[in-house]
């Protein structure tokens, strides 16, 4: 080849970076900026994407050094495997979102420049590009706070709104105790690794060769997994995403929900698997059982909302619980030595990855669509959109067939081989895990019957029935740029779908680097029809098969149906004898959820009231009932809340130290002189 896979990724970095550059010559001519956007963007995703799934694909690993650092200190970059299959991730839908974008970015045009979007849309994508390549601390630091300082820009680009400064700052500051975190878990591993004598710990290749006594490679493993469960929406660091996301432009919120989240998976991945490689059962136990709690008290946030993209933004948590489900069995497999149960579990992790990317960054460009052309987010003020925008409509329900674990599209192979992780595990010696193990089978079961109620209520409020809202819009469908993005992203879940043991054998390097062992050759022992995770006689699973058995019987159903004229009577709908139905008559978000509330609702801080209000329009109804609910998440007030109000407490004690007087200060300087003068020796 002409060009190595690391200078191919390398190159798609400079190339928006020149963009930033461009940009700022380009913001006389907003359309052009907008396309000229688009375009770069979507190359340079593509070149990405080609470079990573190359890496994989031959399973090698490359280097380079970059003489830009500080002194001594130079930059070092690393594609291997693991880099390369997150850099494919974020790469294509980056390539989807930038194409989408072309369409999208227009909605602003009059209304405010896209200059500022532009520069850090791009700087955004960057950023997470050279967060998968780092292959030193200083570095990997870097390209974590730039990518964190993009996106909190892109948070705030509509910043006249209270909300959006609001979620801005709360995704800055949960950003930056996370930063604390891996900043300090970095400095444990390069401190040993040199023996807290000099500097060249820092890099990578340093740690990897380091020995970790458990005490030290504890604290490691703990502060970076808090670190990186904090940029990952990890309950109970989970506040931020939910007001972050929804404020963002959709084409942003697809970005960050569908592939910011993952470069915290690949950093727990990581720094488990290849910078420490060697943990006690516990630990995955820990990562288990938070991703556990993540999935099912995501979907049931989820269910409790109005907002389409708070709903979407909740759904995320629950999903990278569901990834860390896959890591934790991994990291239990490996510890207890059995590595081709690691290897299935790894692997289901990942690809869970990959699909959560896919479908969720299909269902925010279906919302964005959605809120495009409504001006509208609450899901409570739509309804019938089938019949003004039926492109959208189809591909926002592939996205909730995915998500919702349905054959023959993604999210169902991810958690198929979850399932066959947890059910293939053997009798482990600890007696927690025995009891782990069923339970924990059991509440993925229960997420994915639930994450399907939640995406029959999306799906159904949003766009089926008649209007519900209170002004009657000029809808329009999204244009072609918009819906190829959402098209692209659609046949890529059903390919992930219908092809997984293609996939896997593409992936299974992975496994056989970090854990020792992979599972294609089991994968595919009935051919590439059939999906068979350890063995065939144990379990199988035929994409392909599935979607032709779909296809027969719907052409069944319609042919029966339409074979002869007058088969199908349309009339009008009848309800209990009363057939004028009108819009205010249907199911609407908040009737939907109220059994999944009235069982659930002890999980949530909920208020919901009914109370009488004089209506003086009609003779006939001279009061009216006004029904409100609020539901709000526990864990402000229990967690977050107490944080608040004691740092505000302590801020008003210290600042009573700014007394304002000269004479105040030179006592404070006073009593410092004399305290180092005593204790300094």
């Amino acid at each position: 080849m002409i060009f190595s896979p690391i200078e191919i990724a390398s190159s798609s970095i400079l190339l928006l970076i020149l963009l930033v550059v461009a940009a700022a010559l380009l913001r006389r001519s907003q359309r052009l900026l907008i396309f000229i956007c688009s375009l770069v963007t979507s190359f340079a995703s593509l070149m990405s994407a080609a470079a990573g799934a190359m890496a994989v694909a031959r399973g090698m690993t490359e280097r380079v050094v970059l003489l830009i650092g500080l002194p001594d200190l130079p930059f070092h970059l690393r594609l291997d495997p693991l880099a390369g299959f997150f850099l494919t991730v974020i790469g294509l839908l980056s390539f989807f979102v930038s194409v989408y974008s072309a369409g999208y970015l227009k909605g602003f045009l009059g209304h405010r420049p896209v200059t500022r979007l532009v520069v850090f849309y791009s700087l955004f994508i960057a950023g997470m590009f050279m967060v998968v390549l780092a292959d030193d601390a200083l570095f990997f630091l870097i390209s974590w706070e730039a990518m964190a300082a993009a996106s909190y820009f892109l948070v705030m680009f509509e910043d006249e709104r209270q909300e959006n400064r609001r979620a801005a700052f709360l995704y800055m500051a949960v950003a930056h105790v996370g930063a604390i975190g891996i900043l300090l878990s970095f400095g444990v591993m390069a401190g040993i690794a040199t023996g807290f004598e000099g500097f060249s710990g820092y890099t990578f290749d340093a740690m990897r060769q380091a020995k970790f006594p458990l005490e030290w490679a504890t604290a490691a493993f703990l502060l970076a997994f808090l670190g990186f469960a904090a940029k990952a929406g990890v309950v109970p660091l989970h506040v931020w995403l939910p007001e972050a996301h929804p404020v963002a432009p959709s084409n942003v919120s697809a970005l960050m929900s569908g592939v910011m989240l993952k470069t915290a998976i690949y950093g727990i991945v990581r720094v488990t698997f290849d910078l420490l490689r060697v943990f006690p059962w516990w630990w995955g136990a820990i990562v288990l059982v938070l991703g556990l709690v993540s999935a099912v008290m995501g979907v049931l946030y989820a269910l409790m909302q109005h907002d389409l993209k708070r709903l979407l933004a909740y759904h995320s948590v629950e999903n990278i619980g569901i990834i860390l489900i896959g890591i934790g069995l991994a990291m239990i497999f490996t510890s207890f030595h059995f590595p081709m149960l690691a290897a299935l579990a790894l692997i289901a992790g990942l690809y869970h990855t990959m699909n959560h990317a896919m479908f969720k960054g299909l269902l925010f460009m279906g919302a964005g669509a959605v809120l495009h052309a409504t001006k509208e987010r609450n899901m409570e003020e739509m309804g019938g959109l089938i019949h003004r925008m039926p492109w959208t409509a189809l591909l926002f329900l592939v996205g909730c067939i995915s998500i919702s674990a349905l054959p023959p599209f993604n999210g169902f192979v991810s958690e198929w081989l979850t399932f066959q992780a947890f059910l293939l595990s053997p009798s482990l010696p600890i007696p927690l895990m025995k009891l782990l193990m069923p339970l924990g089978a059991a509440l993925l079961a229960l997420t994915g019957a639930l994450a399907a109620a939640c995406f029959v209520k999306a799906f159904g409020v949003t766009f089926l029935g008649h209007w519900r809202g209170h002004h009657h819009p000029h809808v329009h469908e999204a244009d072609w740029s918009m819906r190829s993005g959402m098209m692209m992203a659609a046949i890529t879940c059903l390919c992930l779908g219908i092809f997984p043991t293609l996939v896997i054998d593409w992936m299974d390097v992975l496994p056989e680097q970090l854990v020792g062992s992979k599972i294609s050759v089991s994968a595919g022992a009935a051919g590439w029809m059939w999906l068979t995770p350890v063995a065939p006689e144990r379990a199988s699973y035929s994409g392909p098969v599935v979607l032709v058995g779909f296809i027969l019987i719907f052409a069944v159903a319609y042919l029966i149906l339409h074979v002869k004229a007058g088969k199908i009577h349309r009339g009008p709908i009848w309800d209990c004898g009363f057939e004028k139905i009108n819009e205010r008559m249907q199911y609407n978000a908040t009737s939907f959820s109220m059994p999944i509330r009235r069982i659930f609702g002890f999980l949530f801080n909920v208020k919901e009231q009914v109370r009488l209000a004089p209506q003086s329009a009609h003779a006939a109804f001279p009061k009216r009932l006004h029904y409100s609910l609020r539901v709000r998440d526990r864990f402000w007030g229990w967690v977050y809340r107490p944080i608040i109000e004691v740092s505000f407490w302590m801020s008003r004690r210290v600042g009573s130290l700014q007394r304002g007087r000269i004479q105040t200060y030179l006592i404070y300087s006073f009593i410092t002189i004399i305290v180092l003068l005593v204790f300094v020796r």
